[in-house]
């Protein structure tokens, strides 16, 4: 099975970057896709921290950018990279845009009605950018969802689909030797979901990781026991606190995300 990284990149929710993608992904069989979302890229410090990030995941990458500096600097630096970089949208802009015999307006997100439902979206990808990572975990309580794992099991580009459906999304990592935050154990409003995935594909992920930076492919972070006692750690986590779980092994940030949007749906109802 052929392996892609996919990277999204927006100025806006990246909604219709996604639908285009899955559009065109489903005319190809045997590919495992790691999605990356990068939404509101609307600064040059933002631009400058997803090509850093491309450059640790290296795939094709599908943008959407209006502004002309924001996009001239993100182009050199996939042209720098080596990476086929797409921009979906110009060939139909160009096509209206001779046909009306006028310029496209460059206005980020301008396809969307700008009403609740839009405004809750942004919000929740703002919110979610910021609570990366165990960043801001003091805030917590304002999410809708937090995912809790051990390092590499998918939260962030979770959090991040997740987001673009309106919810507001932490996550944290869980390390054996770093304290955990009390406040994790006493949440009474986000729905906590503990995602895990088998040892043998959290190996195969971080020496890929470790590769990408050029850092030594053989150390305590891929080591068999060591992983072995980090998920047996965060599932012993889980089981005590009856969070719920989604295997990772298996499912694909898309099927992972509608998982957990169905729990949330099922404890909302039950409340």
């Amino acid at each position: 099975m052929s392996r892609l990284h996919l990277h999204l990149v927006s100025d806006s929710t990246g909604e219709t970057l996604e639908m285009m993608a899955k559009a065109a992904l489903a005319q190809f069989d045997g590919v495992e896709v790691l999605k990356h979302f990068w939404p509101m890229a609307r600064s040059e410090g933002h631009i400058e921290r997803v090509l850093g990030e491309i450059a640790h995941s290296p795939g094709l990458v599908m943008y959407t950018l209006v502004n002309r500096d924001l996009r001239r600097k993100f182009e050199n630096g996939c042209h720098a990279l080596g990476l086929p970089a797409v921009a979906p949208l110009d060939a139909v802009s160009d096509a209206l845009s001779n046909l009306l015999g006028q310029a496209a307006k460059a206005r980020p997100g301008r396809q969307h009605v700008l009403d609740a439902a839009y405004f809750a979206r942004v919000d929740a990808i703002q919110f979610t950018i910021a609570h990366d990572d165990g960043i801001n975990w003091e805030n917590w309580e304002e999410a809708d969802i937090l995912l809790v794992g051990v390092s590499r099991t998918s939260k962030s580009p979770t959090s991040i689909y997740l987001a673009n459906r309106g919810f507001k999304t932490a996550n944290f990592p869980l390390v054996i030797e770093s304290p955990t935050p009390e406040l994790l154990f006493n949440l009474k409003n986000p729905l906590v979901v503990g995602l895990v995935t088998s040892a043998d594909r959290l190996i195969q992920i971080r020496r890929n990781r470790l590769l990408s930076l050029n850092q030594a492919p053989e150390t305590d972070y891929v080591d068999e026991e060591a992983v072995a006692r980090e998920i047996a750690f965060a599932r012993r986590i889980f089981a005590d606190n009856q969070w719920p779980v989604i295997d990772m092994t298996r499912r694909s940030i898309e099927e992972a995300a509608a998982a957990i949007i169905a729990l949330f749906g099922e404890r909302d109802s039950a409340i």
